[in-house]
């Protein structure tokens, strides 16, 4: 997984939860604003039937599947940050990705990955172009002319 579609896959989930919490509010706001709840003194001890209830309780609905699947999407792409790094000869993203993500906080252990962190797989690509480049440099040069050749 290429830290772009990690940091896609992040801003996107971070888009979905935001949409998911403003979307239970503004159910939440139409429930209490058209007197859908039934109160007794400050508990709710029932709810009005009717078309806006059944379509206020379709939008609470929709409002958590859409945060679970971007909950989900948040730990995929800590998980894709954690795999990438783990592909690096130096370990210290992958421990700290990893360590800080078991302790409960993977969200802020992949924001600072998607800000700072390395990309395994252009390491890996500049490496292997380093060492196609340092073969070539280590080939002998051609004679020139007036000198002779390594083989005299």
């Amino acid at each position: 997984m290429t830290k772009s579609l990690i940091v896609k896959l992040f801003w996107g989930s971070l888009i979905g939860l935001v949409a998911g919490l403003v979307l239970v509010g503004v159910a939440g706001a139409l429930a209490i604003g058209n007197d859908i709840f039934v109160m007794s003194g400050p508990d709710v001890t029932g709810v009005k039937s009717g078309v806006l209830t059944w379509t206020l309780l379709g939008l609470l609905v929709l409002a958590i599947l859409i945060s679970l699947f971007a909950a989900v999407a948040q730990f995929v792409a800590w998980i894709g940050a954690v795999l990438n790094t783990a592909q690096l000869p130096d370990k210290t993203w992958f421990v700290v990705l990893l360590v800080v993500g078991v302790l409960g906080l993977a969200f802020i252990a992949t924001l600072a990955y998607v800000i700072a962190g390395p990309d395994a797989l252009k390491a890996k690509e500049e490496a292997s172009a380093q060492a196609r480049a340092g073969g070539a440099s280590q080939q002998l040069p051609a004679p020139t002319a007036g000198r002779p050749g390594p083989h005299v």
